[in-house]
Order: structure tokens, then sequence, then C-alpha cells
């Protein structure tokens, strides 16, 4: 089952489940909801497996862009070591690394913000989904609670006229 499906049928159980009179209110089997729900988590797209999986990637690209950062410094402070002398040699190791360290942050800001936007997209998509699945529940329990009144009328106006007819008939007998 997909995840509208597994929607849809909650929305089916909601539905269909006995109503308290007035209050717009519906008694429903709590396990069978929420083993709707687990399986509706189950199913999710895997959307949010790759987006997850960005972030994860991102983090593992920047420990090991610190890494190769670490290292590529601990090698440059040994090149400076030994050749103290030469100041170009430094010069060049600390604009390799300078390089290295904006690249990395670069590379990681990209992954960040593309991570960011799907995650951004997916989730709204979701809420336009879910705000009009709510909008169409509302509608139909409006649709639900104006017959319910319109048979609460029709009652009330029966039992209005069966006592006005009682008391005509009480006051014909003298």
């Amino acid at each position: 089952m997909d995840v509208i499906k597994l929607l849809e049928y909650l929305q089916g159980i909601i539905e269909s489940s006995s109503k308290i009179p007035v209050t717009g209110k519906a008694v429903i089997n709590k396990r069978e909801i929420l083993d709707i729900i687990d399986q509706i988590i189950n199913h999710l797209p895997d959307e949010f497996k790759k987006a997850q999986w960005v972030c994860d990637e991102k983090e593992r690209i920047l420990v090991d862009a610190k890494k190769q950062a670490k290292i590529f410094e601990e090698e440059t402070v040994d090149k400076i070591r030994r050749r103290v002398e030469k100041q170009d040699l430094v010069k060049e190791a600390l604009n390799r690394s300078e390089e290295i360290i904006a690249s990395a942050q670069r590379d990681a800001k990209i992954m960040r913000l593309g991570a960011k936007d799907y995650a951004d997209e997916i989730l709204s998509q979701l809420d336009k989904e879910i705000e009009l699945k709510g909008q169409k529940m509302l509608h139909e329990i409006k649709g639900d609670v104006q017959d319910f009144l319109i048979l609460m009328q029709g009652e009330v106006t029966n039992t209005t006229t069966s006592i006005r007819e009682n008391v005509k008939e009480l006051r014909g007998m003298k």
C-alpha cells in the first residue's frame, strides 16, 4: 500500500466511525489508527531517505576535509621547520591550505543548501496535500452537521406540533 492509499483508508475509518451527536466528535479504535500511522511512516517516500543521506554525506565530507586540512597543516608545519629560510614555500603552503579549507567549506555549504531546498520542497508538497485533505474533511463534516441539524429541527417541529395538538385536545375537553 502506498502512503495515499493508507491516508484514504485512515480517512475512511474516521468517516465511518460512530459519531457522538451534537459534539461533532467520533469514536475511533486508537490501536487501529496508530497501526495505520505506523504504516504511513514506514512507507514515506525514499526522498526523505535521500535527503538524510545528503545530510550525512555532507557531514562525512566536512569531517574528511577537516582531516585532510589537519594532515596538510601538519605537513606544512614540518616543511616550515625544515625550510624556514625559504619564505616562499611557507606562503605557498599557507595559501594551499586556505584553498583546501575554502573549497571544502564551499562544497559543504552547497550540499547543505541543496539538502535544505530538497527537504523544503518535499515538506511543502506534503503540507499542500494535508491542507487539501483537511479542507475536504472539514467540508464533509460541515455537511454531516448540517444534515444532523436539519433532522433535529424536523424532530423538534414534529414534537412541537404534537404538543400543540394535545393542548388543543385538552382545551376541547370541558
